[in-house]
């Protein structure tokens, strides 16, 4: 196979499912892991593709802090079926934890009126979702408010977190990534998350599968640390397999 050829199939792949793993095409093409490594510099040189460590994928991973009135207008009807079947996770008396983001958000919307809960959350546009329900507590986390996430962080909400122990979060994130796990874009709001990870049994993932191979600057935990995600058919397929192979649940919408 020549250079052409290689670098057709690589493209091609890419254009399947927006990632590429260095490994699976050496296999694939009967070449050295270095051939590729070559080949896929040689891409991103020409603005082809964007490289990662052992990957490569069709757009920057690298994601930028955006506000939530801009993020809640974006793929509306995958977050809302994500959202729905988030609603099977709930038992009644649960006490759970929401994070913050637009899919929580969606999460926290549809949240039936009557249904008996205690929610814990930073998210101000979480909380407002819930202000008007008749049987679920609602505790709000304070501190410094992030406009464009509209979410408490800092010392003040991780000491108040301390104080309490949760069945379940459900959290959104800005980036998955084989390599890097789960990401947000601000430093102060992944720190909170890794520790609202460590209050609870189990953590469940909220999230459109465009957020799949992209990174946010702050990580929040590995991949191994979370228990079940909730995203939509899109997902790229060497997720599907890396994820199961690592036992975490995946549920398609």
């Amino acid at each position: 196979m020549t250079i052409a050829e290689r670098h057709k199939h690589i493209l091609d792949e890419l254009g399947k499912s927006g990632f590429v793993n260095v490994s699976d095409l050496a296999k694939s093409l009967q070449v050295t892991v270095v051939t590729i490594r070559k080949d896929l510099k040689i891409l991103e040189d020409k603005g082809l593709l964007y490289r990662s460590h052992g990957s490569a994928t069709s757009v920057s991973p690298y994601v930028s802090d955006r506000s939530v009135q801009v993020k809640k207008l974006e793929q509306v009807e995958e977050k809302s079926k994500i959202a729905q079947k988030a609603l099977e996770f709930l038992e009644p008396k649960d006490a759970i934890i929401i994070g913050s983001g637009t899919t929580v958000g969606a999460f926290a919307q549809a949240i039936p009126r009557n249904y008996p809960l205690t929610v814990l959350t930073s998210a101000m546009n979480v909380a407002l979702a819930l202000i008007d329900t008749t049987e679920i507590e609602l505790v709000q986390l304070g501190g410094v408010v992030r406009k464009s996430s509209s979410s408490a962080v800092g010392h003040f909400a991780e000491e108040m977190l301390k104080s309490f122990a949760c069945s379940k979060l459900f959290l959104s994130v800005d980036g998955i990534s084989l390599d890097h796990g789960l990401t947000t874009s601000n430093m102060m709001e992944a720190h909170l998350n890794a520790q609202m990870i460590r209050s609870v049994q189990k953590t469940i993932v909220l999230v459109d599968s465009r957020k799949f191979g992209r990174k946010g600057f702050g990580k929040i935990c590995d991949l191994e640390d979370i228990d079940v995600i909730i995203t939509d058919s899109g997902i790229p397929e060497i997720y599907r397999e890396r994820l199961e192979e690592k036992g975490i649940e995946l549920v398609l919408v």
